[in-house]
């Protein structure tokens, strides 16, 4: 309850211009600033060129015209830690949601490396100009590394997502990951690290829910089976994920793009109230789902309306619980064949 209440006021403090509370609450003893140079400086130490180009367009043989899928945010985004482009997330969602469409999707991405979310608003007018069906949006890692205050991290989003929304754009959100399970990252700073980073996701799920859009926890994105198996789930830098890692990702976030879309009839998918799922309050609901990795949070009615006593409602599903096999479509859209030019061309997989 206290982590929905403070997520609560983030999101109250982004909308009306409040500064909102700091990442780290105003801890800046000595200890913890020494732990972060270290942390840094041994994730540096594996340095990386610039992320795979995985832009093109998957399932480029199917019928009908393509959808335009814009991916956006941080070096996760950009798949930053893989070396071949078909590793990248973007990429897997592509061919993943080219698979499941039966159509061909136009992949581009404008994500950058080290983007906070103070970047989105020039990376939304990068989108806009692809013209865009589907947005994805993953940041907060570096918002919660820099001690963004949560407020204004989530305003910036709440700004890219109402643009997006406003061009007849369906919009995803990948909440902040759960920092607290990088490796380099010692006790206390570790405890801080997954307590904002929860903090800022739920707060980000706020603003996103009530402006029209969904949110998927990401917490998997560097936590839970990434914690118990860092040495598949990160990439070298023991910081980003690895090829296993991001597909994880992407199989968490792939449902609810195609749901998004209605490529999946929303009454086919109901809450359960066996595993958790259920219509509450989007504070509450947000709350839940930075706890939950692989969890959706969207806008829903009760009774006939949006909203209740405490504020709007939202279902809670998990369309894709962490840590279970890859979604078959993220993989099967993957497969390849000769295109007109001799190059490799990603066509969909089997339905």
């Amino acid at each position: 309850m206290i982590r929905a209440l403070t997520a609560r006021r983030i999101a109250r403090a982004a909308a009306y211009g409040g500064g909102g509370l700091t990442a780290l609450g105003g801890v800046t003893f000595g200890l913890l600033v020494a732990e972060a140079r270290m942390a840094k400086k041994i994730i540096q130490a594996t340095p990386y060129g610039d992320p795979p180009v995985a832009d093109r367009v998957y399932g480029a043989g199917s019928p009908g015209d393509p959808i335009a899928f814009v991916m956006m945010g941080d070096s996760t985004a950009a798949g930053l830690g893989v070396e071949d482009p078909d590793e990248t997330p973007a990429a897997l969602l592509a061919a993943g949601l080219s698979a499941i469409s039966s159509r061909p999707v136009r992949l581009t991405n404008v994500a950058r490396s080290g983007a906070r979310s103070e970047t989105l608003a020039e990376q939304t007018t990068r989108a806009l100009l692809a013209d865009p069906d589907v947005a994805v949006i993953m940041i907060g890692a570096n918002d919660v590394t820099a001690r963004v205050p949560a407020a204004e991290s989530v305003r910036h989003l709440d700004g890219a997502v109402r643009r997006l929304l406003d061009a007849g754009c369906v919009v995803v959100v990948g909440t902040c990951p759960d920092l607290g399970s990088v490796k380099p990252v010692m006790q206390p700073l570790r405890w801080f690290a997954q307590r904002a980073s929860r903090q800022l996701a739920a707060a980000q799920t706020i603003a996103v829910v009530e402006r029209g859009a969904r949110s998927v926890s990401l917490g998997d994105l560097l936590g839970g089976e990434f914690a118990a198996n860092p040495g598949e789930m990160f990439s070298s830098d023991r910081y980003h994920p690895s090829s296993r890692g991001y597909a994880a990702a992407a199989a968490a976030l792939l449902p609810s793009m195609a749901a998004a879309l209605s490529f999946e009839q929303e009454a086919e998918v109901l809450p359960d109230r066996r595993r958790g799922e259920g219509v509450l309050p989007v504070y509450l609901a947000a709350a839940e789902a930075a706890e939950e990795p692989g969890t959706e949070v969207a806008g829903t009615q009760v009774a006939g309306r949006e909203r209740g006593p405490r504020g709007r409602w939202a279902t809670l599903l998990r369309r894709h619980k962490a840590g279970d096999k890859v979604a078959d479509s993220v993989g099967e859209g993957l497969d390849e064949s000769p295109g007109p030019d001799g190059s490799a061309t990603t066509t969909p997989g089997r339905a």
